[in-house]
């Protein structure tokens, strides 16, 4: 518990610094109090309301044991094993295979899976990948994912504000062109690399808590090996249009490759996998 809140904390201090350092580029110090603030007010906002604005996003529908007994049944069944109050349960209409929890605490939480991972995944193995989801509901990282993506998206858009209406420095006069441009383009990519630093071993985490809520490593092995074949392949319209939610899904869901990819929030898929079979292997 120390060490998520230790995380919190790291993560909402790097990113209120982005803020305060943007707005001081458009306006200089009243400009970095404006901008503290206004970060201050999205960090209360995101604690109340970023699960909604996320689910929003991806036009999440809510589902029960009449509407899809399935994966509604398949999460009670998960979160009774875990000790979990019952979490919503949501589909997503997208073709690419892919989930995600989310919300503010245990009590206040929620699951979402695509179309597509219902009908990739065999039901062992989308067993794992829901009891992944709960393990992170358990490690209570859900509202940390959930509200580093919405400042992420903050800080981006602010970020063009500050490149297509420049600013001021502290004496009054315009900015330095450059290096508003320079705040501009690395503001995003600092965000994206706080988030990275701490997604990557909380996937990890949530891998091995899995596993031990389904009883089953090589379920949640064989679903992320399913998954990542599949994902490449198939887009996801809302995960484009909002990069910042990806780290919040159990496999990247953004198409770009290459270099991008040395600033993917997750893993290697090869080494989840490994550290998964190797944890079935000492059980």
């Amino acid at each position: 518990m120390l060490g998520n809140w230790l995380k919190t904390s790291i993560l909402m201090a790097g990113i209120m610094a982005l803020f305060g350092v943007i707005g001081s580029m458009i306006g200089g110090q009243q400009g970095m109090l404006l901008a503290l603030l206004f970060g201050g007010a999205m960090n209360v906002f995101s604690y109340w309301f970023s699960d909604r604005m996320v689910l929003r996003m991806y036009n999440a529908q809510q589902v029960d044991e009449t509407s899809s007994p399935y994966l509604y049944n398949m999460v009670k069944e998960l979160a009774g094993r875990a000790g979990l109050p019952m979490p919503k349960v949501y589909i997503i209409d997208e073709a690419q295979p892919n989930a995600f929890a989310t919300g503010r605490n245990p009590d206040n939480a929620a699951v979402a899976a695509t179309t597509g991972i219902l009908q990739v995944l065999s039901a062992r193995e989308l067993r794992g990948v829901m009891a992944h989801e709960l393990a992170h509901v358990r490690h209570r990282d859900i509202l940390i994912s959930t509200i580093s993506a919405t400042m992420a998206g903050a800080i981006s858009a602010l970020a063009n504000f500050a490149m297509f209406f420049g600013g001021r420095g502290g004496d009054g006069r315009p900015a330095n062109p450059v290096a508003t441009i320079a705040v501009a383009l690395l503001a995003p990519l600092a965000a994206s690399l706080i988030q990275m630093a701490i997604s990557r071993a909380r996937e990890f985490e949530a891998d091995r808590g899995g596993a031990e809520i389904s009883g089953d490593p090589l379920a949640l092995a064989d679903g992320l090996a399913r998954i990542d074949a599949y994902a490449r392949g198939i887009p996801m319209a809302p995960a484009e249009a909002h990069p910042e939610t990806a780290q919040m899904m159990i496999m990247n869901p953004l198409s770009g490759g290459g270099i991008a990819g040395l600033f993917s929030t997750h893993p290697a898929t090869e080494e989840r996998i490994a550290r998964l079979r190797a944890l079935a292997g000492s059980w």
